[in-house]
């Protein structure tokens, strides 16, 4: 069911060709490098190799073999000097990031024994400087670059990661379809999202859906289908009894048969429709069909969040679009918000009721009920939990008045210790500067009010994707 698009990454090594009459064995040395290249790259990315471009001619030959494999990104192996005319045909007819890779073999040249032929062999930020100006006259992209000794393996394989991961989410926007039912949380301004400017910015289309075509999944799911997703929910969540909140409901077995049953048909929506992400929200007539429906979606989404289709509550098409992108960083990426802050732990509380990703969760998830949902309509299951202990990444997707994008970000930690129990999410978030001074400095960046939360630090990842893409970038850190 979950279809994820593998980001396909071109490998190019580059020379020039005036050398190999001159210097014996040159080349087959400098082709090496773009061999060992190869292993720094996971198993979760698809590699080509064009092959070793050393004149406009097998440059152009190069990029032939390039087109029509619909590319997410370009490595090009710098192995020694070479001509800015070998970069001019992926530079101007390639639409996507490149990234210039100098990997010198020796940390120093042994300067009183060093040959010309030695100097050629690690020649390769000669033309860094040329090549990036080029790609400046040519009106293409600028170029990312990297610049390392091969001996500093662990950097090269960190650094690679990071390039790897960001051009990971730019895939799973690509040919995208982000689907829409219902309508945004009434009266909050910052959910409001023109479809054909996210389109522009983000390259996925917007396919709005009815509640209709989810009643009528619900309506037809089979037994089997509600047996096998009531099964799936016990296998993964714990059952609590009610807390001292007074919303809180004792969980019964009909609560969990009918949850499921919208899980099963929120399946059906996401499979027949398509889908790679879902923003939603619906109030219905209190009571009715689609009121109870859309109110009993949270372990539906969850479960989905969880196998990489993230959902946003509230019709949040931003935020859907940051819990892509931190899926694909690797960092899960949870439905969140701002809760109140602890001044005397010196931390802030950050969750929602959902949708969530519990590959992240510390400890297994609880499902609770909630006889209310706060601001909102219907009753229903709801999960709790916290993201695991250690570094996590906040990232919030927001416009501008002129419907430009950007994505904010920062790292933090989250930290171990007790949350309400009122079946939302929280974590107990920890920065690098007092509570009270994050909340000033996130506020004033201008996001909306939610965001995706994922374990680990990926403010390098969000960085190179906004870079990517074209997009606004705010990093929030201590001063």
């Amino acid at each position: 069911m979950i279809h994820t698009r593998l980001p396909r990454i071109g490998i190019v090594g580059m020379g020039h060709y005036k050398y190999w009459p001159q210097f014996d064995g040159l080349l087959d040395e400098l082709k090496q490098k773009q061999l060992r290249f190869r292993q720094y790259f996971s198993d979760n990315s698809e590699l080509f190799d064009l092959g070793y471009a050393d004149s406009i001619d097998t440059s152009l030959a190069a990029l032939k073999k390039a087109l029509p494999l619909d590319l997410d990104a370009l490595f090009i192996i710098m192995s020694t000097y070479v001509t800015s005319c070998v970069a001019f045909p992926f530079a101007r007819y390639l639409k996507i990031p490149q990234i210039l890779v100098a990997l010198q073999p020796s940390e120093r040249l042994d300067y009183k024994n060093t040959t010309t032929y030695t100097q050629l062999a690690n020649d390769d930020i000669c033309s860094l400087p040329e090549f990036a100006g080029v790609y400046g006259r040519l009106s293409a992209a600028e170029p990312f670059i990297i610049v390392e000794t091969e001996k500093n393996t662990d950097e090269i394989r960190r650094r690679i990661g990071q390039f790897e991961r960001a051009i990971s989410a730019c895939a799973a926007f690509k040919y995208a379809k982000f689907g829409y039912l219902g309508h945004t949380y009434d009266g909050m301004y910052d959910m409001n999202t023109d479809p054909t400017a996210f389109a522009g910015a983000f390259g996925a289309h917007v396919t709005m859906l009815e509640m209709c075509e989810l009643a009528e999944h619900f309506e037809s799911v089979t037994d089997g289908e509600i047996r096998n997703k009531k099964e799936e929910i016990l296998s993964i969540f714990d059952i609590m009894d009610p807390s001292v909140d007074p919303l809180t409901d004792a969980v019964r077995d009909e609560d969990v048969i009918f949850s499921a049953r919208c899980a099963a048909a929120l399946d059906r929506l996401v499979e027949a429709n398509g889908l790679t992400a879902l923003a939603y929200y619906y109030n219905g007539t209190p009571g009715g069909k689609y009121e109870r429906i859309a109110s009993n979606l949270i372990i539906g989404n969850t479960l989905l969040t969880s196998k990489g289709i993230p959902l946003a509550g509230e019709a949040d098409l931003k935020t859907a679009a940051a819990m892509l992108a931190m899926n694909r960083f690797g960092g899960g990426g949870s439905f969140a918000e701002l809760h109140p802050f602890d001044s005397h732990d010196d931390i802030i509380l950050i969750g929602h009721d959902g949708p969530h990703n519990i590959t992240v969760s510390e400890g297994r998830p609880v499902i609770r009920k909630l006889r209310k949902y706060h601001g909102k309509p219907g009753t229903g299951l709801s999960v709790e939990f916290r993201l695991r202990n250690g570094d996590i990444t906040l990232l919030s997707c927001s416009s501008d008045s002129k419907g430009g994008f950007r994505m904010i970000s920062t790292k933090c930690r989250s930290i171990p210790g007790d949350i309400p129990q009122t079946g939302n999410t929280n974590t107990r978030c920890r920065f690098d500067m007092k509570a009270e001074r994050f909340v000033e400095k996130w506020s004033a960046a201008g996001p909306t009010h939610h965001m995706a939360i994922g374990v680990g630090d990926h403010t390098a990842e969000a960085g190179l994707f906004c870079a990517m893409m074209g997009i606004t970038n705010i990093q929030i850190g201590k001063d």
